[in-house]
């Protein structure tokens, strides 16, 4: 897709269009996997309409050659019939209904995976553009809309066109004034609807907390999109989803239940209401009041369509919020991540750590250069702390090493080969980053730490903990390393939180580290003093870039970056930079002075 169409996308929703063949061959491939599902719902359709239009018929023919006439011979044989084709649409009706949900559940289910596996799949500047909100709205309300179109929709839609055209000519010579005689139904009717409703009110409670875990999961996801791709969680997240997903499913589908029972009722009660009528009618017949065949056929088919029209007014509205909420998906579908995987990527069987940045030129949006012209080594094992003011680019260095972002010039080796050279996984593999804004998901501490990785055992994990000061504090909490942090990691403080990720990064062992070293007053001097001797440890034999802020991590460094407006315009160990009394030695001052 090009530059175009995504813009527009990030802009502004699509508009309502009308439908679209293009639309309807990409829905077309999820229908498929399910097509004789589809044929035989189709068919149970046309086997209910027959039966509805031979209902009123077989009344007819009762009421006009048995009842009026006063014969008996044939009239049970009549009776038998009805019977047999009420019981028929019982069973065609629950069975339709069931299954045409099914069919739209089972399709909602194949799409929101789809689109879920799609979103961890775009680059990061498809998160900058995009509302965390919009992408939450195509994963479930828009998902939903085309469940309307495909369960309530298309598939009754013609259905309810044949009802119509097999009354319409009947409806024309009968008394429209007799259809007050209808409202004999509505009491049953109520006390159908309202222990229909008793029940669903019950389930439709539960998948509403259903929708709020699994848009929560999403929110999650994409908030901490930088983690899940820092520690290749992509498909983790998508088995964790699998979950959630299925439980809503599952529990719609029993929803589904109360539905394909409630409508075969409604009708059942319809039914009786007119066997009353026939009765009723019959003995005003014997007193040649009134042509009863006549009236009970009236009844039965102005109710047979109105009923369709209704519907068809409901589904088109259906359909064109469908059509809307397809382009919406279709749309975001169709955007292919600019950042992949080289085809033929370069094999990785160990990593020194080796960095060089060669003529780097990198702009987030194509023009304004937030980094100019950068070239810097850095050896393995060694470390560079890069300095300077807001805005000055440094968080952007970490960005593009980590590929979530492509530069537009010049280049940037790991161990001598251009990082565009390999696969996305296997690069981050190999980086561990510990941001200043650290972020945990819900859970435990033991999960937050491992990422779900099976493989690091609890062992593991608790060394990490104890090598980065963190599980003197985790071992004070109600249950340890199982206690149960919420979202974001409400319950810990600024401070537990960089030592949980001093941990995360320890316990994957990666060659390269980079930190987002903030200094922050919400933290106490115990708890620094920690943070301080933790970051020395793991950065000790690796190789570190640490967008520095803390005074002792700057003195300590190898090397320190001076960066001022994407530029780098001082180079040197701190010694050598505090002798030139250039930029460095005005910040360090200034920063001595607040510390002071």
């Amino acid at each position: 897709m090009n530059d175009m169409h995504r813009e527009s996308f990030y802009e502004k929703d699509i508009e309502e269009k009308q439908v679209d063949r293009k639309v309807a061959l990409k829905l077309l491939k999820y229908v498929a996997p399910y097509k004789f599902l589809m044929a035989f719902t189709v068919f149970l359709l046309l086997l209910i309409a027959g039966l509805e239009l031979a209902g009123p018929y077989l009344i007819k023919i009762a009421i006009d050659e048995h009842l009026a006439l006063g014969q008996a011979d044939g009239f049970l044989r009549i009776v038998v019939i009805f019977a047999a084709v009420l019981a028929g649409l019982f069973i065609f009706r629950f069975f339709q209904q069931y299954l045409t949900e099914y069919l739209g559940q089972k399709i909602m289910y194949d799409l929101r995976m789809d689109i879920f596996k799609h979103i961890q799949k775009m680059e990061m500047s498809f998160f900058d553009k995009n509302p965390t909100g919009r992408i939450l709205t195509r994963v479930t309300t828009d998902v939903q809309a085309l469940n309307e179109l495909l369960s309530s929709g298309i598939v009754t839609f013609f259905g309810d066109i044949f009802m119509i055209a097999g009354v319409a000519i009947v409806m024309i010579s009968l008394n429209l004034k007799l259809s007050l005689v209808t409202f004999s139904v509505l009491i049953l009717l109520a006390a159908a609807t309202f222990i229909f409703r008793k029940k669903v009110r019950v389930s439709f409670k539960i998948i509403r907390a259903k929708i709020s875990n699994m848009n929560s999961f999403i929110h999650e996801a994409v908030t901490g999109i930088n983690t899940v791709k820092l520690f290749n969680r992509e498909e983790k997240n998508a088995d964790e989803f699998d979950e959630l997903n299925r439980s809503y499913l599952f529990q719609y589908l029993k929803t589904i239940f109360y539905y394909s029972v409630f409508f075969p009722v409604v009708g059942l009660i319809s039914a009786i209401a007119i066997a009353l009528i026939v009765w009723y009618g019959g003995g005003q017949v014997i007193r040649n009041l009134l042509t009863l065949g006549t009236l009970v056929a009236f009844i039965q088919y102005i109710e047979k369509f109105f009923h369709p029209i209704s519907d068809l007014a409901e589904k088109f509205g259906i359909i064109q919020e469908a059509v809307a909420a397809s382009e919406r998906i279709f749309t975001m579908l169709e955007l292919e991540p600019k950042i992949i995987s080289a085809q033929n990527p370069a094999k990785i069987s160990s990593v020194r750590g080796n960095i060089e940045f060669e003529n780097v030129w990198f702009a987030y949006d194509n023009n304004n250069f937030i980094l100019k012209d950068i070239s810097f080594k850095l050896k393995a094992g060694k470390s560079i702390a890069i300095v300077g003011a807001t805005g000055s680019g440094k968080t952007s260095i970490i960005n593009i090493l980590n590929r979530f972002y492509d530069i537009q010039k010049g280049s940037i080796y790991l161990d001598g080969v251009n990082i565009k050279k390999y696969d996305l996984s296997q690069l981050r593999k190999h980086i561990g980053v510990v941001m200043q804004d650290v972020f945990l998901f819900s859970g435990n501490i033991l999960e937050n730490i491992r990422l779900g990785n099976k493989d690091i055992s609890f062992d593991s994990v608790m060394q990490a903990a104890k090598y980065v000061n963190a599980d003197k504090f985790i071992k004070m909490l109600p249950d340890g390393y199982e206690t149960d942090i919420k979202e974001r990691g409400q319950v810990l403080s600024v401070g537990q939180r960089q030592l949980i990720a001093f941990a995360r990064a320890l316990v994957f062992n990666p060659e390269i580290l980079l930190v987002m070293d903030e200094a922050t007053s919400s933290i106490d001097s115990e708890i620094e003093a920690l943070i301080q001797d933790a970051l020395s440890k793991i950065m000790k034999d690796r190789t570190t870039i640490v967008i520095a802020h803390r005074l002792s991590t700057i003195k300590h460094a190898d090397t320190i970056i001076v960066l001022t407006h994407g530029r780098i315009v001082e180079s040197g160990t701190h010694k050598e930079l505090l002798a030139l009394k250039g930029f460095y030695y005005k910040l360090y001052k200034y920063q001595y002075r607040l510390q002071a």
